[in-house]
């Protein structure tokens, strides 16, 4: 573990606001505190480390097929983005394909190598129990939910994307949540009566509001109005400037506030360029190659949101989701999960239970 350390910068994103200059004080792997210093410090601000609920791959390297070094190389990649804390993310499939992966991803999940790398929370099922929209997942896979399969689910998996609107959703929220599932919905064209009956049952998240689901009419609210106007219901929201335009997206973060909006990469397995979109051969969005640190720039400088409710975004409200009490904020008991932030709002440094990691 490291010692105590000091660590100065202009700014320091507190749940009380933003202090500075300031310096976390950190000692081995838990912030003990902030304090505010006089003097010269580095130009940059320090938040705690972002949490990502939905990863699918980054570069070549796709969660389902994860093994060995793929591992190390979403792990640099993360880290690099400024993610310490993520949920692999596995889409829709036969249900006796997802036993392999998962299986793999909790072995990862429980490694004490020692080696420096961000944390694998969970695992989040998006997918096969979708409904009328299932954007780039396979059609002929998608089910009404299997509540003897979802009884059997291993522990990693704490998070799951279902459609309020199949035959037994609600039994299976039920389940799920008396399993301690944080179940979001998504993929759906549900009307407003069936989402807020799934919110009845326990469902407590929207999967990358707007994508994958009916369009939001102002007679026929469905989803989408379900979404914006529940107070029980946090919306995610993938901020790479193609799933959503800004005006769609500064809607949702006015409409839910910075208390339940999340930032989602919803990131696949795609070499393109970054600022476009991985697309299906009819043109349907099939994630993304967004960063979480470019999400975090792109709802400051195109939304009109602030440094601290787009770290909020990244970091604390997606942490309390998973009941992550831990982390998710720089306050005395933390874990010493930290970015540093330049005037440019790009990741310099990041630090993973109070260690250094060049990012």
């Amino acid at each position: 573990l490291a010692g105590m350390q000091r660590l100065l910068a202009r700014e320091v994103i507190t749940p009380r606001g933003p202090i500075g200059p300031a310096a976390v004080v950190v000692d081995g792997d838990r912030i003990m505190g902030v304090e505010r210093v006089v003097g010269a410090v580095p130009d940059r601000t320090l938040a705690p480390g972002f949490v990502d609920l939905q990863v699918n791959g980054i570069g070549d390297v796709d969660v389902a097929s994860a093994d060995g070094s793929d591992w190390d190389a979403l792990d640099a990649a993360l880290l690099a983005q400024g993610v310490t804390t993520w949920c692999p993310t596995l889409i829709t499939a036969p249900l006796d394909a997802y036993a392999t992966p998962l299986d793999r991803i909790a072995a990862r999940a429980a490694e004490t190598s020692g080696r420096l790398r961000p944390h694998i929370a969970v695992a989040h099922l998006e997918g096969p129990f979708l409904g009328g929209a299932p954007g780039a997942h396979p059609k002929h896979l998608i089910r009404a939910p299997d509540l003897e399969w979802l009884g059997a689910l291993p522990a990693i998996v704490r998070v799951m994307t279902l459609a309020p609107e199949q035959p037994g959703a609600l039994d299976a929220i039920a389940l799920l949540v008396r399993r301690g599932v944080v179940v979001s919905l998504g993929h759906s064209n549900a009307t407003f009566e069936q989402a807020t009956a799934a919110v009845d049952a326990g469902a407590t998240l929207v999967t990358h509001c707007f994508n994958g689901m009916g369009p939001l009419h102002h007679r026929v609210p469905g989803l989408v109005g379900a979404a914006l106007s529940d107070d029980r219901l946090t919306a995610c929201v993938i901020a790479d400037l193609v799933h959503l335009h800004p005006a769609t997206l500064t809607t949702v973060l006015r409409a839910k506030g910075p208390e339940r909006s999340v930032l989602v990469t919803d990131s696949v397995a795609w070499t393109g360029a970054a600022g476009s979109a991985p697309r299906l051969a009819d043109g349907t969005l099939a994630g993304s190659v967004l960063a979480m640190d470019q999400a975090v720039r792109n709802i400051i400088t195109r939304c009109g949101a602030t440094l601290a409710d787009a770290v909020a975004a990244a970091s604390t409200v997606p942490a309390a989701l998973l009941g992550l009490c831990d982390r998710g904020a720089i306050e005395a008991g933390r874990r010493a999960d930290l970015v540093a932030l330049g005037p440019d709002l790009r990741v310099g440094a990041v630090w993973v239970g109070g260690t250094a990691v060049d990012a």
